[in-house]
């Protein structure tokens, strides 16, 4: 099947990348066992203030989060918040996952990062993943004066499945009318279940970063046996019939990747019922490009731009 062709400088640097099409609970086993991101080694450059909170989902399961200040000599007023959500396919990685994105926001704009450990697929099924996230971020809200942050200057934000988390989360916020939220970061998202889209048939049978058959995979853990009838708008967001009232949305994707099609349609659909998002396709990005490969001259530009898209919130310039 015609796909687009790889960025010259990423197609290079994925040659040396071990690749797969397919993923298995073997596979999976194995890729959790591997050692989580040294996020030690990102703080020991930065003055950070570290503190980790466990706050109870609604079972009572306990929920981890680590939240990462500035120093607090550096403040005279309360602080934005980037609510952090990781990715992994919803089935692997942790809250040190992709770590480095928010932590740049936390050096530009003096941001309070907090990233949730919400529970994994598929021992945590359904709607048990985006209400973690979702109880974390009403955590933080409620004790926004405690951590130093502004409850008006909340963003949530994530990659891959936490961007497909993050929008559950704006749906749920919306529709239980709390927290307000400033605005939601949606890198390369993984928001449908249905996996029908030309992008999600472009990449599949073919070695890849995230396949579509890897994301088959990855739903089939999060969904069991629910038809598809039975499946949560804030579990795979693009059911939603109603995406008006969200707050300002940012969305990337690559043009070489899975989410593509899932991703842009989201974006037109916040257009179509009057709301404001910002969309950028990177033309030859491949799924997470700017995660794995971040000196890339592509990756530089997309980081670059989305923090400069940040950068024009009201919220973040106060």
């Amino acid at each position: 099947m015609a796909r687009p062709a790889l960025d010259p400088e990423l197609r290079e640097l994925l040659a040396d990348m071990p690749l797969m099409s397919r993923l298995s609970p073997e596979v999976l086993a194995h890729l959790r066992q591997l050692p989580s991101p040294p996020v030690e080694s990102l703080l020991d450059d930065r003055q950070v203030e570290r503190r980790e909170i466990t706050v109870p989902a609604k079972d009572g399961a306990p929920i981890p989060l680590s939240v990462l200040s500035p120093p607090t000599t550096d403040r005279t007023t309360a602080a934005p918040c980037i609510y952090w959500i990781h990715g992994g396919g919803m089935v692997m990685g942790d809250r040190f996952s992709q770590i480095d994105i928010p932590l740049e926001w936390l050096d530009r704009f003096g941001a309070v990062v907090v990233s949730v450990d919400y529970r994994l697929a598929p021992e945590a099924t359904g709607t048990a993943l985006v209400d973690d996230c979702y109880r974390g971020l009403l955590w933080v809200a409620e004790h926004a004066a405690e951590l130093g942050i502004d409850p008006t200057r909340i963003i949530v934000a994530g990659a891959s499945a936490g961007g497909g988390l993050a929008a559950g989360v704006a749906l749920l916020a919306r529709d239980l009318g709390s927290p307000a939220l400033a605005a939601q970061v949606l890198i390369c998202p993984m928001l449908d279940h249905r996996n029908t889209s030309t992008s999600s048939r472009q990449y599949s049978g073919v070695p890849g970063v995230w396949t579509g058959e890897m994301n088959a995979f990855g739903w089939a853990s999060v969904l069991g046996d629910l038809s598809d009838g039975e499946v949560s708008a804030y579990v795979s967001p693009a059911l939603a019939e109603d995406l008006s009232g969200l707050p300002t949305t940012y969305i990337d994707t690559g043009s070489a990747e899975v989410f593509r099609d899932e991703d842009t349609d989201y974006a037109t659909r916040i257009w179509a019922a009057g709301g404001q998002a910002e969309l950028h396709v990177w033309a030859g990005g491949f799924h997470g490009f700017d995660a794995l490969y971040p000196q890339a001259h592509l990756s530089t530009t997309a980081r670059r731009t989305r923090t400069d898209w940040l950068a024009r919130l009201p919220e973040l310039r106060r």
